[in-house]
């Protein structure tokens, strides 16, 4: 990045959303090469959604308050630069800059009270966070608003992160021992109890969360039993429709999450309804994980249990655990519809990583539409073994009388599955077989023949073409896919 030393080569910006942050806008290195800031321009009027869009940052959610200001009254100043302000605020995170944090320095006394507005709400969360930036509306533009980010990472002195989900240590005095519950815990644990799940499996869940960043604790366990108890009591004695009729309620939510909805279509006479849900922190596990690797589609989640069922997009990290980066709400598998949303996903990716791809899309659902899988990612497409094999065992419980036979069956039926993943087992010679040993089992052949034969095909072309150490990368993650389900639902 170059150094700019002119003010008016810098150029005004203006996002469109109604709240921003650092990662909306252009910033530009403004200063000279002995000392220079990382600056932009926007309007004075938007300084306050910046700063409500910095308050949300998903990693480190805080609140900034107001440290230092001065003024230069309008024509006090007759010669001034063009970095020269009327007004200059400097904001610092509400977790600094002094430390009430186990083992942190306490701030020293002073001998005057310091003039400052909207401190931390109790001292001891400050944690010696070192992130603040400086405010400068121009005296030359006053309409324009100069944003100087000083630090940006919310980390103390030494360089640790002090505050938020990544902070293993929590926030303030008995840190290790109050839980730390980041906002993932908190709405997985009312996600739960909403689906109506029993206390002791929602309290043990919540527990392994919270494990993760205080540890194994009788304490710990302790507070988190009664916050479980409270949180279900608050959840059933209250409400979590926005209006009574559903299609105001979700219009409702929509309007008040704009920025972690990526796709939104209302139902129509034309139109089916469609919610593409992602939040920030998705997409950048979504680019991080997917760029050249694997995303997987749970699309069987609520088929039958709920009118819109629930799509989940999935990528795997390094340890092959799954992370869910988009959910899509609709009952729809129209071509045009799962066209839209793809895309409209793939543009996100994009514009964050410009050459974005996946090596692969494993899908679950023979019903899914693949041509629009194809079109959008161009990447072979593959079926989840451990789908098919669950999907084939009921149909044959289902369609088959004799155990015996329901044995040998699926037996042969598995022999037809891994033999795609065998270079050396021929799959028409074990299709045949099939085929000829249980022609008298008409209702499961019809089955098999309409839903999964067209697509047995295609699974045998993609797997050719996908490269030898994504095949090896889709067997461990099958291998993970009984546990990936009991994770996410």
């Amino acid at each position: 990045m170059e150094i700019v030393e002119s003010l008016e080569d810098i150029p005004v910006q203006n996002p469109q959303a109604e709240y921003f942050s650092y990662p909306d806008l252009t910033w530009t290195k403004f200063g000279s090469t002995e000392h220079h800031d990382e600056v932009a321009l926007i309007p004075h009027s938007r300084v306050v959604d910046f700063i409500i869009g910095e308050c949300s940052n998903p990693e480190c959610p805080t609140r900034f308050h107001l440290q230092r200001q001065r003024k230069h009254p309008p024509g006090s100043l007759k010669e001034y630069k063009p970095d020269e302000f009327l007004e200059y605020r400097r904001y610092w995170c509400s977790f600094g800059p002094e430390n009430y944090g186990e083992g942190g320095g306490q701030l020293p006394s002073r001998k005057y009270r310091l003039k400052t507005r909207n401190r931390a709400a109790r001292p001891q969360s400050m944690r010696g966070c070192t992130c603040h930036f400086v405010v400068k509306r121009l005296y030359a533009r006053p309409s324009l608003a100069l944003l100087v980010y000083k630090e940006r990472r919310h980390v103390n002195e030494a360089g640790f992160v002090c505050h938020g989900p990544l902070d293993r240590d929590a926030i303030g005095p008995r840190a290790k021992k109050v839980p730390y519950i980041c906002n993932e815990i908190q709405q997985q644990t009312m996600s739960m109890i909403y689906l109506g799940i029993p206390e002791e499996s929602v309290l043990e869940k919540h527990i392994e969360g919270i494990h993760k960043y205080c540890g194994s604790d009788a304490t710990v366990d302790g507070l988190a039993s009664q916050y479980v108890h409270k949180l279900g009591m608050i959840i059933k004695r209250s409400t979590h429709e926005l209006d009574l009729d559903d299609h105001a309620s979700i219009k409702i939510w929509a309007e008040r999450n704009k920025k972690s909805i990526f796709s939104y279509q209302e139902s129509s006479e034309t139109d089916q309804f469609m919610l593409g849900i992602q939040t920030e922190w998705q997409l950048q596990q979504f680019v991080r994980f997917g760029h050249c690797g694997l995303v997987a589609a749970d699309s069987t989640f609520g088929i039958k249990r709920l009118k819109y069922p629930l799509c989940t997009l999935l990528v795997f990290d390094s340890r092959r655990h799954a992370l869910p980066v988009a959910w899509i709400i609709s009952r729809s598998n129209l071509k045009s519809d799962v066209d839209k949303w793809m895309k409209i996903l793939l543009k996100r990716a994009q514009s964050v990583e410009p050459g974005f791809r996946i090596n692969a899309f494993i899908i679950d659902d023979a019903a899914l539409e693949i041509d629009p899988i194809r079109d959008t990612f161009c990447c072979p497409i593959l079926f989840s073994l451990w789908r098919i094999r669950r999907s084939w065992l009921r149909n044959v419980v289902k369609k088959c009388d004799t155990i015996e036979v329901q044995r040998e069956l699926f037996k042969c039926s598995g022999q037809v599955v891994y033999s795609i993943w065998d270079g050396g087992v021929d799959t028409s010679k074990a299709l045949e077989k099939l085929t000829l040993d249980f022609s008298d089992q008409t209702a499961f052949m019809q089955y098999f023949t309409s839903t999964w034969l067209p697509k047995i095909g295609m699974w045998l072309s993609s797997m050719k073409s996908l490269p030898l150490a994504s095949q090896e990368a889709c067997g461990a993650i099958e291998a993970y896919h009984v546990k990936l389900k009991v994770k996410l639902f």
